[in-house]
């Protein structure tokens, strides 16, 4: 196995070079596509349940990380979600069921999660919560949680739009109830030398949240700054800044390839870049090295994966990137 593990790192190495990139690239989707493992353990069944609702481009690029490092560690990969709590811990309870061998799971509401996580680790299968619900994972008995502290994302946010010179921004959260989402905002507003304040849309309604924000921006033209909480929403912030005929700056959390191209074009200020491909497949690999070897990462802390402020001077190394999917 060290010998393969070797090769595998060999050739990532290779892909530092332009040409070498091309070949480790071409390689990695031939060896997706031929369901290739690099190792020869057993083949393990590991579950992701997200609170993701329909559409929400964020996790499809989860699931590009996922489904590779699955591919690599012989993994048999399944993925289900539903954006109301309840009915996401009736699908832990369904993976349960099924006696796979590991879940990852997101807590966006996690007092609805508890119970869920709690049977899995009765059940003695280990558990890694991704993404979302760093200050609950430890206590519901998770193996680690990967992915950004939101407050620390949000700080990072209210200290680049005071840099930017910022005087009134709008935070757009797009999901009642997500602990989450709060803390990004309230994280901004505490670092931001501005004022900031919150406006809450319906999220699976794109028409109603272009004109919840286009008629914000039309009856206050001081704000200077709209921040989006997720990717999809910032190209609707866009329009409605549009519609609205107003000068200020769109700024959004995370990263996909229309963002890539807005933040390249000037149409968007800054993104803030947590890495959903690497939340992804980071959890996967875990879950393997945890059943292959007992290894667990962070300590009881979190294992971060931003958050990283993205510019149009990073925009066009990153949108190749983001047009494959794993950015």
């Amino acid at each position: 196995m060290g010998a393969v593990l070797a090769a595998v790192l060999g050739a990532s190495l290779v892909g530092c070079s332009s040409t070498g990139g091309k070949r480790a690239e071409d390689a990695r989707k031939a060896s997706q596509a031929q369901g290739r493992a690099a190792v020869d353990t057993p083949r393990w069944t590991v579950a992701m349940i997200t609170h993701s609702g329909d559409g929400d481009t964020f996790w499809d690029i989860v699931q590009n990380g996922a489904k590779q490092a699955a591919v690599k560690d012989n993994i048999n990969f399944l993925y289900s979600h539903d954006d109301e709590a309840q009915q996401q811990a009736q699908l832990v309870d369904a993976a349960i069921d099924k006696k796979v061998d590991g879940i990852i799971v997101t807590l966006a509401k996690p007092d609805a999660m508890k119970a869920a996580v709690a049977r899995a680790k009765k059940a003695g299968i280990p558990v890694i919560t991704v993404n979302s619900g760093s200050e609950e994972s430890k206590e519901f008995g998770a193996l680690a949680h990967i992915g950004q502290d939101e407050t620390i994302a949000g700080e990072a946010v209210g200290e680049e739009l005071t840099k930017r010179g910022k005087k009134k921004a709008l935070c757009i959260l797009h999901e009642q109830g997500n602990v989450g989402h709060e803390q990004r905002c309230d994280g901004a507003k505490s670092t931001f030398k501005g004022k900031m304040q919150n406006l809450y849309v319906t999220g699976t309604n794109m028409p109603d949240v272009q004109s919840a924000i286009e008629a914000k921006l039309q009856a206050d033209k001081d704000i200077d700054a709209v921040v989006t909480l997720g990717a999809p929403f910032a190209d609707t912030a866009v329009k409605a800044k549009e519609g609205a005929d107003s000068k200020a700056e769109i700024d959004t959390f995370d990263l996909n390839e229309k963002v890539a191209a807005g933040l390249k074009s000037g149409a968007l200020g800054f993104a803030v870049d947590q890495q959903p491909y690497l939340q992804g497949y980071e959890a996967v690999d875990l879950l393997w090295l945890y059943k292959y070897n007992a290894d667990v990462l962070g300590g009881g802390k979190p294992v971060l994966t931003g958050p990283q402020i993205i510019t149009k001077d990073q925009a066009a190394e990153l949108e190749d990137y983001a047009k494959r999917g794993t950015r």
